[in-house]
């Protein structure tokens, strides 16, 4: 299950992501917003973050205008690794080498067509492992102490 979330500013990228999650036959569970109306992102950020963090998601998106705030409010549930994501390399190699488990995205700097591909990249790509590993470790670590 994947966990998505957006304010006002991402709310139509939302719509043509999660319409595009189901043409492919992934399952979500949309946090909000509902609607166009300005609104708060940090409540948004978080509800996704705390999602994926307690387990009740493996992974999740987020939207903002920018992907700026929003990924901010997520990096600040523990346990999450969100990434701001502007092109499919980054959004590879985030996973490959960071195990992010959340994707940001900012609706008014991307097409939704590059969002699109941004968003199969986040989700087809797995985690290298190995040295990697070595390294989410210490960035749990340096949650831990705070």
């Amino acid at each position: 299950m994947l966990a998505i979330g957006s304010d006002h500013g991402g709310y139509a990228l939302k719509q043509a992501v999660m319409k595009h999650l189901s043409e492919r036959g992934i399952e979500y569970r949309d946090f909000g917003t509902y609607s166009e109306e300005s609104c708060d992102y940090p409540d948004f950020g978080e509800a996704v973050g705390r999602a994926v963090a307690s387990g009740e998601c493996e992974r999740g998106i987020v939207i903002c205008g920018t992907g700026i705030g929003i990924s901010i409010a997520a990096n600040k549930v523990r346990g999450v690794r969100c990434a701001l994501c502007g092109d499919c390399f980054s959004a590879e190699m985030t996973r490959r080498h960071n195990d992010a488990n959340v994707l940001a995205m900012g609706a008014r700097v991307l097409g939704e067509g590059l969002a699109l591909k941004i968003v199969d990249t986040f989700l087809d790509t797995g985690f290298d492992g190995g040295r990697h590993a070595r390294r989410i470790a210490k960035l749990a670590e340096i949650e831990q102490r705070g």
